[in-house]
């Protein structure tokens, strides 16, 4: 079904396009720092930038284990949006109240990124489109209704709840009942985003060691082949690289997810589309989908294909099994069935981390030093910029250089997560559930119900997500 001359791997379609990344020295030895950051991608880089730019005094050194964005930021949707993991448990732990706190700084850290990029002239394609995410089978509607009142009642005031017409004004997205859409969100190129704040903080006088990769984090010591940086402060910010470090195989699951890109698409199939807004597409299947039309006029859409390998393994390459292609194929022509003969550039996959309850996370531990941001279940483009700017915070009221803030006081900060279970519990898991959630959306595309199907109910109890 695919051409035969689709890339496969080589890291993602982002950096392709990019151009070929030349990574900077690694560390030579052994070196001293106020703060040593452990990871080249969003999380790491927005913390140095931010600590740097509050305390430029600070010797701040990041340790990146390939080149920066070589993980989940060069590698993702592009989807810059207010989503957060974890939100409604946090409401259940801590009140509605503090949870509307957080996301409503989801939604201004949205701002923030794009008010960020353009000080700091970083050309990363951005368009802020927003989000609209369609239901296709009438289960689908209705979880889509009950997500679109959960969202206005976490203070989402600007959204829309659009029927089969009003979506199909904005996306022709075929067989589509419904759909909701927010301003909350926005298309970027994640290799253009990644690669220009790392050359920002570089500016900064930020020390970048790439090629470095981290063995072990200890409190004051980040220990690698070529040297121990010691810090007072040691952040981790390896999201789904984070099972590799010593002692935390179980601490975050490495979770797969696939994508592919398009040929350029000629005018006259969008005509077809419509898609003029270019806003991030989503839909309510329980193995979702995410897609954007980028600046040069492809679809990047992407969902789960292998969900897990055995013992947290990642692959380095990214490359992606070819019935993961088929089935990310699969679901373009379903969604544009004008784009039946349209090939497929590039193929790609990457991890994201995902804690055992969902729940993304940032804290800093006062007695060791250690501090660590992460767990954004694929919501990482946005939450990365939240995580650094709330490690900036607790790093400064730490070291006697600033006080409480806003940030520091919302519900995620040293939230504490059980770790994952042994091998193979895991792997069994992680796959029978991602079998679930397959079954039940067949079983609503077949069934024609407006009810939520049981397997999938199960399955999101099972995994800690319902």
């Amino acid at each position: 079904m695919n051409a035969p001359r689709t890339l496969n791997g080589h890291v993602s379609h982002w950096f392709a396009e990019h151009g070929p990344v030349t990574p900077r020295e690694p560390l030579i030895g052994d070196a001293t720092a106020d703060v040593c950051i452990v990871g080249g991608g969003y999380t790491g880089l927005w913390t140095a930038y931010y600590l740097k730019k509050a305390v430029p005094f600070l010797r701040i050194t990041v340790l990146e284990r390939k080149f920066c964005g070589y993980g989940a930021s060069g590698r993702n949707g592009g989807w810059l949006y207010n989503g957060i993991a974890g939100r409604d448990r946090y409401a259940k732990l801590h009140g509605k109240d503090a949870a509307a706190r957080l996301q409503q700084a989801m939604n201004d850290t949205v701002t923030e990124v794009v008010r960020a990029a353009d000080d700091e002239g970083i050309h990363a394609d951005i368009h802020r489109g927003g989000v609209l995410e369609v239901a296709y089978t009438p289960a689908q509607l209705t979880r889509l209704k009950a997500f679109h009142e959960d969202e206005v009642g976490y203070g989402d005031r600007e959204r829309l709840l659009l029927g089969a017409r009003e979506t199909a004004e904005r996306i022709r997205v075929a067989g589509a009942v419904g759909s909701t859409w927010t301003p909350h969100g926005a298309r970027l190129h994640p290799a253009k985003l990644v690669t220009g704040l790392a050359a920002a903080v570089d500016a900064l006088g930020v020390s970048i060691h790439e090629s470095t990769p981290v063995t072990e984090i200890r409190p004051k010591h980040a220990i690698t082949p070529y040297g121990t940086v010691r810090a007072p402060y040691v952040l981790r910010c390896t999201e789904g690289f984070t099972a590799d470090l010593k002692g935390l195989r179980r601490t975050w699951l490495p979770m797969n997810s696939s994508m592919i890109v398009t040929e350029p698409i000629p005018a006259e199939l969008w005509e077809t589309i419509g898609w003029d807004g270019r806003e991030t597409l989503g839909d309510m299947a329980h193995a979702y989908m995410y897609a954007q039309r980028t600046a040069d006029d492809r679809i990047a859409l992407g969902g789960r294909g292998v969900p897990y390998r055995f013992g947290s393994r990642t692959d380095n390459d990214g490359r992606t099994q070819p019935a993961t292609v088929d089935a990310l194929r699969e679901i373009l022509v379903r969604f544009f069935p004008a784009l039946a003969r349209t090939g497929i550039d590039h193929a790609w996959s990457g991890v994201l981390g995902v804690p055992r309850d969902w729940c993304a996370t940032v804290a800093l531990d006062r007695s060791t030093g250690l501090g660590w941001a992460g767990g954004y279940v694929g919501s990482g483009v946005a939450t990365a910029n939240l995580a650094a700017r709330t490690l900036r915070d607790l790093v400064q009221q730490d070291s006697g250089q600033g006080t409480a803030t806003e940030l520091t006081a919302l519900p995620w900060v040293n939230h504490k997560v059980r770790t994952w279970e042994p091998e193979p519990l895991r792997w069994l898991g992680v796959q029978s559930l991602y079998a679930a959630y397959r079954t039940a959306d067949h079983r609503e595309a077949g069934l024609r119900s407006a009810v939520t199907d049981p397997i999938a109910r199960w399955a999101d109890r099972v995994s800690g997500r319902g």
